[in-house]
């Protein structure tokens, strides 16, 4: 710790449709550029540049906005779980006409928790501020980072 700094990803680490970083794998992981400290050189770029695999979130197109937005006003058909790739619950809500509307509320608040996401596992493009779900959890391998004295 503190032998190397990843600094803010630049533009060119950065996909600007997804908000993630370059090269996101299945895996949630991507290869991020990092420099060692003044001093270290390392083994295998023989500089002081190295990459480090960071989280991400893999996306493979699917706009949380677009998916709320057609749950909301044609959820009664089915249009969103066609758009996510569940064609099967689709066609059960056209047929019913989104099991009489409930069906319809029930999945507007399972997409706007994101308790339904794509089928093919990935996660929804968001606005860079947007109401991205995130679980934080604390182990033996969390710690705080010094904060400076004012």
């Amino acid at each position: 710790m503190g032998q190397y700094m990843c600094p803010d990803p630049r533009i060119s680490q950065i996909d600007l449709k997804t908000q993630q970083f370059k090269g996101c794998t299945r895996e949630n992981k991507a290869k991020v550029i990092c420099i060692a400290v003044e001093g270290l050189i390392c083994k295998e770029t023989k500089n002081t540049s190295f990459t480090k695999e960071m989280p991400c979130r893999w996306t493979n197109g699917y706009s949380f906005e677009t998916t709320l937005l057609l749950s909301v006003f044609l959820g009664m058909f089915g249009v969103d779980r066609f758009y996510l790739g569940y064609p099967a619950l689709g066609l059960a809500k056209f047929c019913t006409l989104g099991f009489m509307f409930l069906g319809q509320l029930i999945d507007i608040i399972l997409i706007a928790t994101q308790v339904v996401g794509p089928a093919d596992g990935s996660s929804y493009v968001m606005p860079y501020y947007g109401p991205q779900l995130e679980i934080i959890r604390s182990n033996n391998w969390t710690y705080r980072l010094r904060q400076e004295d004012w």
